[in-house]
């Protein structure tokens, strides 16, 4: 009698799906890009006295370490809140205001963040995810 290896790896597979389909799966997703993909806390989150990310203060903005050497326009010195108390969430309009930027990489105003921040345009459910992740942050 053969083990059934086909059997074990479909078992796994739909687990795997299962979880990522499941909210707290959508969030732990989101969280994977948010903080390994698109690096937010990178520019989110300042650091403490050590250099680590100080995650009292996780994605609630600041001043950024960094400039160009010669001036780039619209160059932004600090970075804005982006957990669900920021400002950003409600002069922006919400979730689904996120959830459109990170999809299309325009503003609701129509135009580009400004730099450093990068033009991201991902698909819905990697924008909603990442979104959703940002929701569970105080």
């Amino acid at each position: 009698m053969r083990f059934p290896f086909s059997t074990i790896v479909l078992a796994a597979a739909t687990c795997v799906a299962a979880f990522a389909e499941s909210p707290a799966g959508k969030t732990e997703y989101g969280r994977y890009l948010a903080e390994e993909v698109a690096k937010c806390a990178v520019c989110h989150t300042p650091r403490d006295e050590k250099g680590a990310l100080d995650r009292s203060k996780y994605m609630k903005g600041k001043v950024m370490e960094a400039a160009p050497i010669e001036p780039i326009k619209d160059w932004h010195k600090t970075s804005p809140d982006i957990t669900p108390s920021g400002r950003l969430w409600t002069r922006w309009g919400g979730k689904p205001a996120l959830v459109k930027y990170l999809m299309t990489g325009l503003t609701p105003k129509g135009t580009l963040a400004g730099p450093p921040m990068p033009t991201y345009k991902l698909n819905k459910a990697d924008a909603e995810a990442i979104v959703g992740f940002l929701e569970t942050l105080k």
